[in-house]
C-alpha cells in the first residue's frame, strides 16, 4: 500500500475517502456487529453460514478502514489539470483529467504518475512528441491545450 510513500488525491478524492471512512466507522461497523450478534443466538457457529459471512464483512470492513487511514495519513492535495490530447495516427482528439490516485480510465480520469500525464506535463500547447506506452508501443501525440 503506501508504505509512507506520498498519495496524490484531488480535494474531492480526499473529501470522498472521508466520508467513506465515516460510513464505515460510524454505521457499518455496528450493522455488521449486530448482524454476528444475530448469528451467533442462532447457535452452532460452526456451520453458521450468516455467522462467517458477517465475520467476513467485519475483516472485510476494517481491512478497507485500515487502507482508508493509510491514504488519509499520506495523502498530498493537488489540482486537476484537464488537458486535450490529439493521438496523431489515428486522428482522434480526447480530453483528460490528469488527478491523484483517484483515476478512472474508463472516465478520461488518469492518474498523474501514468505515462501519458508525465509525458503531457512535459510540453506545451502544440508539441508534437513521442509517448511510450508502459506496454512499449511508441504513440504520436500532440499537446492541443493544457488548464
Amino acid at each position: 500500500m503506501a508504505n509512507g510513500k506520498q498519495i496524490d488525491l484531488t480535494r474531492n478524492g480526499k473529501l470522498e475517502l472521508e466520508a467513506e471512512l465515516n460510513r464505515r466507522i460510524n454505521q457499518d461497523r455496528s450493522r455488521i456487529a449486530q448482524a454476528i450478534k444475530e448469528a451467533r443466538e442462532q447457535g452452532d457457529l460452526s456451520e453458521n453460514a450468516d455467522y462467517s459471512s458477517a465475520r467476513e464483512e467485519q475483516a472485510n470492513n476494517e481491512a478497507r478502514i485500515q487502507e482508508i487511514e493509510e491514504i488519509l495519513k499520506h495523502a498530498h492535495i493537488v489540482d486537476i489539470i484537464y488537458v486535450t490530447v490529439k493521438y496523431l495516427d489515428m486522428n482522434k482528439t480526447v480530453d483528460y483529467e490528469i488527478c491523484g490516485s483517484e483515476s478512472d480510465p474508463f472516465h478520461n480520469k488518469i492518474s498523474n504518475d501514468s505515462p501519458l500525464a508525465k509525458a503531457v506535463l512535459a510540453h506545451k500547447n502544440g508539441d508534437k512528441f513521442i509517448m511510450t506506452t508502459e506496454s512499449g508501443k511508441d504513440v504520436r501525440l500532440e499537446l492541443v491545450s493544457i488548464k
